[in-house]
Parts: C-alpha cells; structure tokens; sequence
C-alpha cells in the first residue's frame, strides 16, 4: 500500500491546496492530509476548524484522511507508515525552501521520499496568506477557496474576533 502524507497549515484550505489533495490521492492508496499543530504560529482559523473544512472538503473521498500532527514531520510520517512527503511548489521560491526541507527530511529519515506537485496555473498565485489578506479586506475570495467554504471563510477573515 502507497502511502503518502501532505501536510501543512491550510490556514484556510485554498484551491491550491485542493488540487494538489485531488491530484495526489491519485498517486497513492492512502493519503493522510496532517494540519500542522504549530502554537509558536498565530492562525487564523483554529486546528478544529481547519479541520473540519477539510472534512468537508473530502468527505466523498474514501482514501483521503485528516489529522493532525506536531513535533517531527518525519516522526509523524514514520507513525503512519508513509512512503512519501507530498509538497506543492508554485514557484521557484517555493522550490528552494522545500528542497532545503526535503533534504533535511531525507537526512532524519533515509527511505522517506518527498514529492512535488506544482497546482494547475490558475492556482500558481494562491496561496493562504493571500487569501487570509484579501479577505481581511473585504475582497472577493471565490475562486481562491472551495467555493462550498467560500462564506464561512470570508466571514471569519472579515471578524476574526470569532475564532473558534
């Protein structure tokens, strides 16, 4: 059985991140989908709610699994008993940062591999802090984030006193 992890923080999930999970799963038997756990990071939206739009998000999709981790990306990979590390790269930037990650986690962990997967091109420019940005500013965020979130996420951007 393949078994490949993407993790991240998915603060808040975006189209990206969608298409990546779509097109990994596709790759693999199992795919754990892990929201960092990260307190030393502020977020906008909670773990459990991250979680719970990434639930939604793939509730009609068998194969994939939500979690949660923190500490040791290969620590966690090691519990699940992953073959890879699944990572998107947009651009050139994103490569250069996850390729020095990439090797680290080769270092601690020999037989884990990482993968990469660039988004299709309408999704190059999105990324979660650009959403969390225009929607903290009013801007229309559909076609950034799974249009069934869209409200949910433009509402807490707009009030972040709400996090749950």
């Amino acid at each position: 059985m393949r078994v490949a992890i993407y993790p991240g923080s998915f603060d808040p999930v975006t189209l990206g991140h969608w298409d990546l999970i779509q097109r990994a799963g596709r790759l693999v038997d199992r795919l754990v989908v892990a929201v960092l756990y990260n307190p030393a990071k502020t977020c906008a939206f909670s773990v459990a709610e991250r979680v719970d739009f990434l639930r939604e998000l793939l509730a009609d999709t068998p194969h994939v699994e939500i979690a949660t981790f923190h500490g040791l990306l290969v620590d966690y990979a090691k519990q699940q008993e992953a073959h890879f590390i699944v990572r998107g790269v947009r651009a050139f930037s994103d490569f250069e940062y996850e390729f020095q990650m990439a090797l680290m986690n080769r270092k601690l962990a020999p037989d884990l591999e990482t993968v990469f997967l660039m988004p299709k091109e309408e999704y190059s420019v999105v990324s979660s802090r650009m959403v969390r940005e225009v929607g903290a500013m009013g801007g229309d965020i559909s076609g950034l984030v799974p249009e069934m979130l869209v409200e949910r996420i433009a509402s807490r951007l707009l009030n972040p006193a709400q996090l749950g």
